[in-house]
């Protein structure tokens, strides 16, 4: 099957199935889904929302997690992975964006980038899901959906490699939404050890598959 085809099979499919797909992150204003995006790295959404509750009733706003001190961030975050590098990224995070931009997170993918604990996938979900803009994040389940499916090439060694072959070949209406169908199928069917060929509905256009199964 030609990758134009297998572009056309998946949109087609999700946008019939989940075309309201979004995070499973629990926010209420952009604030909170940075905080929470920061704290997700190499960790689950389950876990992340198990901890802003309590994180969010202190820190309510980037000028109370401005001015917080590291061992008052900790212990509210100590259950998630990396939680010294976090809690000191969330009050540098915090710091900036009250003094540089008046508290309000920013669109644009570089300005994103200038806070700490930013890197391009977090500043890429923010402009997509806060700003619906069309960017894609990859993580760890979009780079390896991506490829199983044939989306992109299997020698895409980066994460940003595969993001501008998967800009290029979807249409801007469709990315962002795209993002959360590769991470919400990776999360739950083409998991990452075994996964669920036998209850995939993307079988019949997946070239790992087609590769072992076809």
């Amino acid at each position: 099957m030609q990758r134009k085809e297998r572009y056309e099979n998946f949109i087609t499919h999700f946008t019939n199935h989940q075309p309201d797909a979004q995070t499973e992150l629990h926010y209420s204003n952009p604030y909170e889904l940075l905080v929470a995006v920061i704290l997700s790295a190499q960790c689950t959404d389950e876990r992340i929302n198990k901890v802003t509750p309590a994180l969010f009733e202190k820190f309510p706003t980037a000028e109370h997690l401005s001015t917080a001190h590291f061992d008052e961030v900790f212990p509210l975050i100590r259950s998630v992975s990396y939680p010294n590098n976090k809690s000191k990224h969330l009050i540098g995070m915090a710091k900036l964006l009250v003094e540089e931009f008046s508290s309000i997170v920013p669109e644009d993918i570089k300005e994103l980038q200038r806070l700490p604990g930013v890197g391009r996938k977090t500043a890429n979900v923010i402009a997509s899901v806060v700003y619906e803009q069309p960017a894609m994040a990859v993580d760890t389940h979009v780079f390896r959906v991506s490829k199983r499916l044939g989306l992109v090439n299997q020698n895409a060694k980066t994460p940003l490699e595969v993001e501008k072959q998967l800009v290029k070949h979807i249409p801007d209406e469709h990315i962002r939404l795209a993002h959360h169908w590769l991470i919400l199928h990776g999360r739950y069917v083409c998991v990452a050890r075994k996964p669920k060929c036998e209850e995939c509905k993307l079988a019949h256009f997946c070239r790992y598959y087609e590769k072992n199964f076809g």
